[in-house]
């Protein structure tokens, strides 16, 4: 997964007319670790669908509070710099709640065609 260190690289990520993901997470952030074994394979799982994207809140933080993030790990899908959906919720996420979420972010940029 890609971090992003900057609000440019930010913007110039979620600009793409692929469906970009960008996961805001923190160092500290233990449901953040949880999620860390297991993010590689869900990557390479949705390779050819959709680009992950990560985003310390505490590195880059006015991109947390400009996409009103209040909570993480959060995921949120992106299609030429407009947000498309996104999974956010105060509990621990697992990998299959993670995939799910993704396949229904493919989903829901595939009937905007």
């Amino acid at each position: 997964m890609k971090k992003v260190t900057s609000k440019s690289e930010f913007d110039t990520a979620i600009r793409s007319p692929k469906i970009t993901v960008a996961v805001f997470k923190a160092d500290w952030c233990p449901d953040c670790k949880f999620i860390d074994p297991f993010m590689p394979e869900v990557e390479e799982k949705f390779a050819n669908d959709l680009d992950l994207i990560e985003v310390d809140v505490d590195h880059v933080g006015t991109v947390s509070e400009e996409q009103n993030i209040m909570g993480i790990p959060s995921f949120v899908a992106y299609v030429d710099g407009k947000e498309l959906t996104r999974y956010v919720n105060k509990l621990r996420k697992s990998r299959e709640e993670i995939e799910d979420f993704l396949q229904s972010a493919v989903e829901v940029y595939n009937k905007r065609l």
